[in-house]
């Protein structure tokens, strides 16, 4: 059971800050990752609290700038005066760790139990989630399929490729099948080509039906 006072206070001060993202970020992402962190967490022994705490925040830092998101974020939530009310200095500095250690082009494992969730979390999407939030990044004013789909493929093959730079620290089923598939349709460039676009038109019709 999740501290009820911390719950309302990030779904009225925290939450909210994600409509403000881009399109990749401001939509149901922060959910799917609460929802798979507690999901993974239930192997572990670990405070839940924090867990949610450090998944509410692992992407907040891109309210002021991407490139280094992931330390932004981690200082917002140990300088947060009512997180700071309810959790250690110690629980505090792990939480902060976990965000800054979520970047997927880190290179190294992260600090802490707490890390490696949030990790597997943020890259346990499915394969055609990875690609309409790879789209969907690149159409900030509507541009064309053609016209994005250069930088979609190179994103695509150089994080989640065979030699991808995306590592994986806990393995688990969902992240493990979602790599499967789209390392086996990146060896069709066609074929890739073609499902990407299927996603793109998705997102439009669903995008001009809600306009």
């Amino acid at each position: 059971m999740i501290n009820q006072n911390l719950k309302k206070y990030i779904e009225q001060n925290i939450l909210p800050i994600y409509q403000k993202l881009d399109k990749a970020h401001s939509g149901n992402h922060v959910f799917d990752v609460i929802n798979k962190s507690f999901e993974i967490a239930k192997d572990f022994d670990v405070n839940l609290d924090m867990v949610y705490t450090i998944a509410v925040f692992h992407d907040i830092g891109l309210i002021k700038e991407r490139e280094h998101h992931h330390l932004i974020g981690g200082k917002m939530l140990e300088d947060d005066p009512f997180i700071q009310s309810l959790f250690s200095k110690e629980d505090l500095c792990i939480m902060k760790e976990a965000v800054e250690d979520h970047r997927a082009s880190s290179k190294t494992p992260p600090r802490s139990i707490y890390g490696k969730i949030i990790c597997e979390a943020d890259r346990s999407d499915t394969m055609d989630i990875v690609i309409e939030r790879t789209i969907l990044f690149r159409m900030k004013n509507n541009e064309s399929f053609e016209s994005i789909y250069p930088d979609v493929l190179k994103h695509i093959q150089d994080k989640y490729g065979e030699n991808g730079y995306l590592k994986v620290w806990l393995k688990t089923p969902g992240t493990t099948k979602m790599l499967t598939e789209i390392r086996k349709l990146l060896q069709h460039e066609i074929e890739f080509k073609q499902y990407a676009q299927k996603i793109y038109e998705k997102i439009k019709t669903n995008g001009e039906s809600n306009d």
